[in-house]
């Protein structure tokens, strides 16, 4: 069997394929009975790991630099890399945070700077 090297440009790529919206009202008893049916769906990542690249993606595809992403949307600039690096997991309310900004960045942005 030949091995192939993944590099982050596929992984970037194929983060970019994944339908979130779709992933995220999956319920854990779905995705436990498609394991089930196809073990090959098994995560390949630890739940750490596959967090600090969801953080890394939502960043990513802002366009933004991490200092520019965390000043922007008021996240310590250690915490954030913290997440992506996978030291940290965000907590539920931090998650949550993450999900409004991937999907409504320029609202999360005008709710802070209103404030």
């Amino acid at each position: 069997m030949a091995t192939t090297r993944v590099t982050k440009d596929m992984a970037n790529q194929a983060l970019r394929d994944i339908d979130w919206a779709a992933l995220d009202v999956t319920t854990d008893k779905q995705i436990d009975q498609q394991i089930a049916a196809d073990p090959d769906l098994t995560p390949i990542s630890a739940g750490k790991e596959a967090i600090a690249a969801r953080v890394r993606f939502v960043r990513e595809r802002s366009l933004l630099s991490q200092p520019a992403f965390a000043s922007r949307y008021g996240i310590p600039l250690k915490t954030l890399r913290g997440w992506e690096q996978g030291q940290r997991v965000p907590d539920a309310t931090a998650l949550a945070y993450l999900r409004v900004i991937e999907r409504e960045p320029e609202a999360a942005a005008r709710a802070l700077t209103a404030a």
